[in-house]
């Protein structure tokens, strides 16, 4: 991949980023992030307009329109370094809001499967 000058900040003079191959304008402000790249699409369905922006390793990105508002998916793969990098990418090209949807576990006894979960928090537990 040509264009890429410094490796403590991939991206081009045009703004590509290095991961998730996305620039300004791609992406907008909202934006979904599944961990799966194979949930993208499936999200996307469900707008009334959406188009593929790009797919590069573990990160797929779509955009498009829902109810009038500009928004965008973006899959994260599995585990934290992976998930700041897409962060941190998307940030850069302009988006601003960043809303995980996926699975996830429960520590608590009275959270069943298939209910709705919004975490306010996270707890590392590596010990």
């Amino acid at each position: 991949m040509s264009g890429f000058k410094d490796a403590s900040r991939p991206e081009t003079e045009t703004g590509l980023q290095y991961h998730l191959m996305i620039k300004p304008g791609d992406v907008a402000k909202y934006v979904l992030l599944p961990g799966d790249p194979e949930r993208v699409p499936i999200i996307a369905r469900f707008w009334d307009l959406a188009w593929h922006v790009a797919s590069h390793r573990e990160y797929v990105t779509y955009s498009g329109y829902y109810k009038g508002v500009f928004i965008s998916a973006t899959s994260t793969g599995i585990g934290a370094p992976a998930t700041a990098i897409a962060f941190e990418e998307l940030a850069r090209v302009g988006a601003e809001v960043f809303i995980r949807v996926g699975t996830t576990g429960a520590l608590r006894r009275d959270v069943s499967v298939g209910d709705i979960v919004i975490s306010t928090g996270a707890v590392r537990l590596e010990g």
